[in-house]
């Protein structure tokens, strides 16, 4: 066999040396986003976790939680806090805080495929999440709530309202997702459809998403955004991914806005004004656009298709009122939470 030139053998060098520049920067950047488990065992909650035991389906499952107690002698009441589908109980961080130092016991579920708990192949339903958080309340010997619900949380809160209306004394949503039936305007698509789009998502893929939930960034939002793309460095992500997957495709199948007429508790809806959140908003129509995700408007109707409901309307904020504004959102949370029942 012919030698190589030693002409040939340079260029080759330098070709090859120019491609180990040019691609070290992807690489450490890889390589400085350390794996995280799919159940979070390396990243610290704010409070201490414990876990429910379950059965479901055939398969031993565990749900978090977090239960704080009242720091200021406690006014024996019980603050249920449930979070939204991009996120987990630990981003309530703050609302904890607050509503423990103003007397309220708090309980925080990572729902079954959410957080620190298992991320099972199983049929999602928003029944089925509410019966394993009646459960963890039973559990803990908690007989009545006020229901404070985020996002995909608002879609839960309320299923948990009508289910147990003995349980929920008081509801409150914080721009929940579903105040529109998207079977009505988001085309369909299949569960490997929605598995392959989580696989392939980058973890700037993710931090854009995430931006759109606030009017005006800051760094520290984007903690969340964080967790999910190391999350995608799991040797298990796959397993998470088809539970997110899964989880998706419950939020279109199952809506519950056909049934604020029938939810009894005292509510209150707290709308960030500039939310324009749409679940499979690239999806939709171009022309569609201007007539979803319009939250003022969602707001007004589904505060009017509550019987007992009342809505805090704040102006300049987005998806995450909690994190956005969180010292109007604690100031309008705590006057309903004294208002009597």
């Amino acid at each position: 066999m012919r030698k190589p030139s030693s002409s040939f053998v340079a260029v080759a060098l330098i070709i090859a040396i120019g491609i180990t520049v040019a691609a070290t920067p992807l690489l450490s950047q890889a390589e400085d986003r350390l794996a995280l488990s799919i159940t979070l065992e390396s990243y610290d909650y704010p409070y201490p976790v414990r876990f429910l035991p379950l059965s479901v389906e055939g398969q031993d499952l565990k749900m978090a939680y977090m239960d704080i107690p009242p720091r200021s002698g406690g006014i024996g009441k019980t603050i249920l806090l449930l979070h939204g589908k991009n996120f987990f109980g630990a981003y309530w961080k703050d609302t904890i805080t607050f509503l423990a130092d103003n007397g309220y016991r708090v309980i925080i579920p990572d729902q079954i495929g959410f957080g620190k708990s298992s991320k099972p192949d199983i049929h999602y339903s928003f029944h089925a999440l509410a019966a394993n958080t009646k459960k963890l309340l039973d559990t803990l010997g908690v007989k009545e709530v006020t229901v404070i619900g985020h996002s995909m949380g608002g879609m839960l809160a309320t299923r948990f309202t009508l289910m147990y209306p003995e349980t929920a004394s008081k509801l409150v949503l914080e721009n929940p997702i579903g105040l529109e039936d998207y079977r009505r305007f988001v085309p369909y698509v299949s569960v490997d459809e929605l598995y392959r789009s989580e696989l392939s998502a980058s973890a700037e893929n993710i931090l854009a998403y995430h931006k759109t939930y606030f009017v005006t960034w800051r760094r520290e939002y984007g903690e969340y955004a964080e967790v999910a793309a190391r999350q995608r460095n799991s040797g298990e992500f796959p397993r998470l991914a088809l539970s997110s997957a899964l989880t998706y495709k419950m939020i279109y199948e199952q809506p519950v806005c056909h049934e604020f007429g029938e939810v009894k508790a005292k509510t209150l809806l707290v709308i960030g004004q500039a939310d324009r959140t749409v679940v499979g908003k690239a999806r939709v129509k171009k022309e569609l656009l201007p007539t979803v995700g319009q939250y003022p408007e969602l707001g007004r109707k589904t505060a009017a298709l509550i019987p007992n409901a009342k809505l805090a309307e704040l102006a300049n904020v987005g998806h995450i009122p909690h994190m956005e504004m969180k010292d109007k959102f604690h100031e309008v949370l705590l006057n309903f939470l004294k208002e009597e029942p």
